[in-house]
């Protein structure tokens, strides 16, 4: 079969992108994505039957995390990465394989087929291997396929949480052992809708402790974010605009560019680092560089500073600046040149070589109110509830995409009247941060909590505040309209909806995974609503 993929909001058509992907991706990176999932199914199944004796197999779960995460989008377009990460994976699936042959005496064949996969020898033959194992081609039914991709973008978006608290030190083997099990469960070709169910329940679960780990993985190594000015304003000379989630690689950055002249500029969702005090003391980190990349996409072009793409969330380089892109960790794509352990002479180099910034005035951006900051002034924001000054709360966050229809999110925030809180997270806040909100008794009417990696702040603010007024979070006046575009954006939704958090409105579209019988039982148990104009929905919300 040839190539199919709606994993993400860009869906071509609404329905998915079957020639080549709206993204970039071709047609033989899809073909190996496949590939990649399809043996993280084997690998799965045994790592889940081992551990069943008590066998814990730390490569299998190292690698499976790293693995799904290169299936994200926009991650890795490198075909011969791809190659690498199949060749990996069977190693680590022998390894298993030796380890269930001494702790089993069924016979092999009893294995799903997964198990038992042996990749091909060349990239052409893997491609075709691949093309095999594509969405369409793993189950009949759309209602059970839908809940079967649910899961396993969920887990993909588990993954990339799992990946960047992996990295500055956490683990919880609670999540390595669940993301075994269900894709140990993609394996059954026959699932009952309640076994789905509740295997993307559970991934929403376990991925609020992904993301507590996280959290304290960030909040050790830099400290509890801060409120902080951010200008936007360029200062003269060389410069490095470091874009993406990982706040260690800035980190390690900042350290070897002190001292050097260069300034370091955040982009995108690195906005929030500068609310990290072990962050904010290299006094060059000098600003933020511009909006998330879906609102300007042309904003790099003849721009003299190198620039330092870390994990997704970001688009492939345009081929007029793609000389002076670096990516980091599994970021991968053809032509733009990779830096592994840390190593950033190149593009320090590349930085002083282009010659620099011109100064350029800008405006101030407000980030830094995670759990800490926002729960420090909690009995002012209640005392301001109780006496009527705020009427509402609105989280408004999420991704950004470049589909039409995300000026939604914008009209919305203009609109929201100003007796009402606006809560925002991630990439979508580009859309309306740089607007002024104003304050209500003294405290900010915008608040921005973080990365999407920080949702965990705003479920603990949310939790916090139903419990000052002793009632369920689905009672609190606040309402939840996400905007969404990737992997991580689905296991954000598994989560809240594990919570049982009721009427959350999603945009601009619905994901096209989701099947029409799919969607009915979303809207029916979790009140999930598109959403509409913005006129009808603070109409509904607010009346």
């Amino acid at each position: 079969m040839g190539m199919f993929c709606f994993q993400c909001e860009q869906a071509s058509k609404g329905t998915g992108c079957d020639v080549s992907g709206v993204c970039g991706k071709k047609p033989d990176v899809a073909a190996l994505q496949d590939l990649v999932i399809y043996q993280l199914r084997g690998i799965g199944y045994l790592a889940n039957e081992l551990r069943k004796k008590g066998v814990i197999n730390h490569d299998a779960d190292i690698y499976a995390i790293k693995a799904l995460f290169t299936t994200v989008t926009n991650v890795d377009f490198d075909t011969e990465r791809l190659e690498e990460v199949v060749k990996k994976g069977y190693g680590v699936k022998e390894q298993l394989l030796s380890q269930y042959k001494s702790h089993f005496e069924e016979e092999l064949n009893v294995l799903p087929e997964a198990a038992k996969f042996v990749p091909a020898e060349t990239a052409n033959e893997l491609i075709a291997q691949g093309e095999q194992f594509g969405v369409l081609a793993t189950q009949s039914n759309e209602d059970l396929r839908s809940l079967q991709q649910l899961l396993t973008y969920g887990l993909k978006g588990m993954a990339a949480y799992a990946d960047h608290a992996h990295i500055l030190g956490k683990t919880d083997d609670t999540i390595f052992a669940y993301i075994h099990e269900a894709l140990a469960a993609l394996n059954d070709e026959e699932p009952t809708v309640e076994q789905l169910v509740s295997l993307n329940m559970k991934c929403g679960e376990v991925n609020i402790t992904t993301m507590e780990i996280l959290d304290e993985a960030h909040t050790t190594r830099y400290g509890h974010p801060e409120p902080t000015n951010v200008s936007t304003e360029w200062r003269e000379g060389p410069a490095i605009v470091v874009t993406g989630h990982d706040l260690l690689d800035l980190e390690e950055l900042l350290k070897q560019t002190e001292g050097t002249g260069v300034n370091v500029y955040t982009h995108g969702e690195m906005l929030p680092a500068h609310g990290y005090p072990g962050l904010r003391k290299y006094k060059h980190l000098a600003g933020h560089f511009g909006t998330a990349w879906q609102n300007q996409q042309n904003e790099f072009d003849g721009v003299a500073a190198a620039f330092l793409f870390t994990t997704n969330c970001i688009q492939k380089p345009r081929s007029s600046y793609i000389e002076n892109v670096f990516t980091t960790g599994l970021v991968a794509w053809p032509e733009v040149k990779h830096v592994t352990d840390h190593q950033f002479a190149p593009v320090i180099e590349k930085a002083k070589a282009l010659g620099g910034l011109p100064k350029r005035d800008g405006k101030s951006l407000v980030t830094g109110f995670g759990r800490n900051a926002v729960l420090g002034v909690a009995d002012k924001v209640i005392d301001a509830v109780k006496q009527g000054a705020i009427r509402h709360f609105f989280l408004v966050g999420g991704c950004d995409g470049a589909k039409p229809g995300r000026n939604y999110y914008t009209e919305l925030a203009q609109t929201i009247p100003d007796d009402c809180v606006i809560l925002t997270l991630a990439c979508g806040k580009f859309r309306f941060n740089d607007l002024e909100f104003g304050t209500i008794g003294g405290i900010p009417r915008l608040l921005d909590i973080g990365q999407c990696n920080d949702a965990y702040s705003a479920i603990k603010i949310a939790q916090a505040l139903a419990g000052a007024f002793d009632v369920g979070v689905n009672e609190l006046p606040l309402s939840l309209i996400l905007s969404w575009y990737e992997q991580k954006a689905v296991v954000i939704l598994l989560s809240l909806l594990s919570l049982g958090i009721k009427g959350i409105r999603i945009g601009p579209s619905l994901p096209a995974f989701i099947s029409p019988t799919v969607l009915d039982f979303l809207v029916k148990e979790f009140d999930l609503k598109p959403i509409g104009t913005v006129e009808e929905d603070l109409k509904a919300i607010l009346n």
